[in-house]
Formats: structure tokens, sequence, C-alpha cells
């Protein structure tokens, strides 16, 4: 069982790198067409039906790109759909949420000192949840809401900022983030997969037909393409926020998270605009700092179980099986010992201020909630301690792996 746990590390790693490679494509491609959308420029020689065109230069060649409004005359004979960067970002996160956090969902999921709940009941809300922001964000823009496009951005930003409240009531810091990243993203991906390629489809099918395709379709794609647009960046924040503890292990992280969606609209605006006009606004820059400076004033106001709360509490059916666990009493003197310098709520190192990941192994109730973890980093591999901080004796280190191979084969 024990061995299962590296398989399984090297899998979720497999996994994320995938994720990575298909996200850094979906983005490249979105932002790519949002600026040459808006670079575009009229001539009058362009061919009937076509808005704009841009010539560019890359890799050594000239690239001319004529954009028609609505659809060309006829329909080309290659035309290349943008949509598997999409599909499989999104595809590849969800295995990897599966992987770290309904898998590992005793650790990384569920948070005792927040919420009483099973591991299904968790998985069961981590899963749901991502679908009510897509019905409720197409059901607005299917409305006449879709008229009026600021209200219609507001009101989707009132829905991911309480559902960043809604998720920190339940699920611990960490995967609050990745879940509203999670939630934003599928709302992406959803309005690729259910709106823009569907219009699309229409659009090539009624060329084919050689019947004059309506352009109510193009605009629909659009407006979500846009939407998508300015959602990307505060995606990729809440992706990355889980690696560092000052995003996530604050008591008022659903707040930075809802002003992250913020500096994402300052930051697009500004390339936005700068793509159309040549110049863009700085006042952009300005707000942009200033809403960092708050998220950093507000990333310094802890949350978390203290210390006294954790050695008070009972332990959690997934603790109890490796604080019971034979050798378990070695491998914490063995951790304490080497670990808890930095991974404290205090640390001694100096110039550390906060747990490295915000992982904490201090108790023993922080000890058995990181056992795996404690078992690939100092018991597995040799990545912690670092060897400039302290030097870790092999006994420790075995004390470690007998405790979580006794815990696993039961």
């Amino acid at each position: 069982m024990y061995d299962l746990a590296i398989l399984w590390d090297w899998i979720a790693f497999s996994v994320r790198w995938l994720h990575v490679i298909t996200a850094m494509a979906w983005i490249g491609a979105s932002f790519y067409f949002i600026a040459l959308d808006l670079m575009l420029k009229p001539n009058p020689n362009l061919p009937d039906g076509a808005y704009g065109e841009e010539w560019e230069v890359h890799g050594g060649g000239f690239y001319h790109t004529v954009k028609f409004l609505v659809a060309p005359s006829e329909m080309p004979e290659h035309l290349t759909w943008h949509k598997w960067q999409s599909y499989t970002t999104w595809l590849s996160g969800a295995a990897l949420l599966m992987i770290i956090y309904w898998v590992g969902g005793e650790l990384f999921l569920l948070d005792p000192t927040k919420a009483d709940l099973t591991l299904w009941q968790g998985i069961l809300i981590s899963g749901g949840s991502l679908t009510i922001g897509w019905l409720l964000y197409d059901q607005m823009c299917k409305s006449k809401l879709s008229e009026n496009p600021t209200l219609l951005m507001l009101l989707l930003f009132v829905i991911l900022v309480v559902m960043s409240w809604g998720y920190n009531q339940i699920f611990t810091g960490r995967a609050a983030l990745l879940h509203l990243g999670a939630f934003t993203a599928t709302i992406m991906t959803a309005n690729v997969f259910f709106q823009i390629m569907p219009n699309q489809r229409i659009v090539v099918a009624d060329l084919k037909a050689g019947r004059t395709p309506d352009s109510k379709y193009g605009k629909i794609a659009k407006v979500r393409s846009t939407h998508n647009n300015y959602l990307t960046l505060p995606v990729v924040f809440l992706m990355l926020a889980n690696h560092y503890p000052l995003a996530f292990g604050t008591q008022y992280s659903w707040i930075i998270a809802g002003l992250i969606f913020l500096t994402g609209v300052t930051i697009r605006h500004y390339f936005n605009t700068m793509h159309k006009t040549g110049k863009g606004p700085n006042w952009t820059w300005l707000v942009t700092v200033l809403l960092m400076i708050l998220i950093a004033w507000l990333s310094t106001m802890r949350a978390g179980e203290t210390y006294e709360e954790s050695e008070a509490r009972a332990l959690t059916p997934y603790e109890q099986t490796f604080a019971s666990a034979d050798g378990f009493e070695d491998a914490y003197f063995a951790v304490v010992g080497n670990c808890s310098m930095c991974h404290a709520r205090e640390p001694s190192w100096d110039g550390m201020y906060w747990a490295p990941k915000g992982v904490v192994l201090e108790t023993e109730a922080d000890v058995a909630r990181h056992a795996k973890q404690v078992y690939l980093h100092a018991g597995a591999s040799h990545a912690m301690p670092p060897p400039n901080a302290i030097e870790m004796d092999q006994e420790g280190r075995d004390y470690i792996v007998a405790w979580y191979q006794d815990a696993t084969s039961n």
C-alpha cells in the first residue's frame, strides 16, 4: 500500500504536467485571438463580408489575417477549429481535482474545524457545486441581462464572491481557492462547449448548404469569448494559490480571491485597450498595484487551528489511523525534532513567518493528518528537511517509513 502512495504521486505529477501544458496552449490561443480581433484594420480592398485585416511578422515570415464578420461567401477547403486546448485543460484539471482533493480528501479537502463532513459529502459538494456557476451564468446570458454587459459582469462577480465565501466555510483554505478556480474554469470551458462551438457549427452548416449565416451566432460566440478573456488571469492565480499560504492561509482568503478577479479586469482592460488603440490606460496599473497592496495586507490576518485547539480536539478517523499505527511515537518525535522549526504555527527559523505551503507539524494531530506528505518528503525521498537547514539522520527517516508502512498495510 505504501508503494501505491509513490505511484499515485507520480500520476498526480503527470496529470498536473498535462494540465499546465494544455492550459498554456488555451490561454495563449485565447489571448492571441482577442488581441488579433482588436488589432484588425479596415481596408477597402478586402473581399465582401470581411471586417478587417492584420499583418504580422513572426519566426522569419509574414502573416496576413483577414476576419469575416459573419462568414466568407463560401466554405473554405481547410478549416482549423480551436477547441482541444479548452477541453483537454478542463478534463485534465478535473482529473487532478479528483486525484488530489477527492482521493486525498481527508487531508486536502475537508477541514474538521470548519464543518463536520464525511469524505463523500465533501466530494458531492465539490463536484456538484461546479455546475451551479455555469447554470446561473448561462441563464443570465440568455436573459435580458445580455443587453447590459456591464451589469451582467457585475452579477457574475457577485456570484464568484459568494461562492468564494461559501467554499471557505466548509473546505480547507487551499481547497476553497482551488475550487473557486475550478468553478470559474468550468464556466469558461462550458462557454466553449455549449455556446461558442455549437454556434460556429451552425454557421459552417449554413455555408455548406449555401445559406447566408445569421450574424447573431457570431455575436453570441464573441460575447462568451470576451468573458473568458477577463476570467483567465484570476483562474491562473487561483490555481497557483495552493502553493502559497499567504493566499489561502488567512481568514480573509475569500476576499483576496474576490479582489483578484478585479485585478484580472484591470490588467486585461489595459492590454485589450492597448491592442485596439495602440496605447493602454495607465490608471489600470495604479489600481492593480493598490489592489495587490490590499491583498498583501489581508494575507497577514492568520487563520486556522491554534496549537491548543489541535491538542484538545478529538482526532478524525483519518488521523486516528496513523496516530494508532505502530511506530507513531518514534516517527512523531523524528518529525518534530527535524521539521517543526519551519513547519510551525510560528516558525522559529530566522526570516520565516509562515509554515511552507501552510503545512504545520507540531501536534500529534498535525503529523497524523499530513502522514502521506511526511512519508513522501522525508521518508521515501530526502526532499525534506532542506540540507542547508538540518541534516536528518537515516534512523529518523526509517522511523517514518516503518510507521507509514504499518498504517497503510492494515
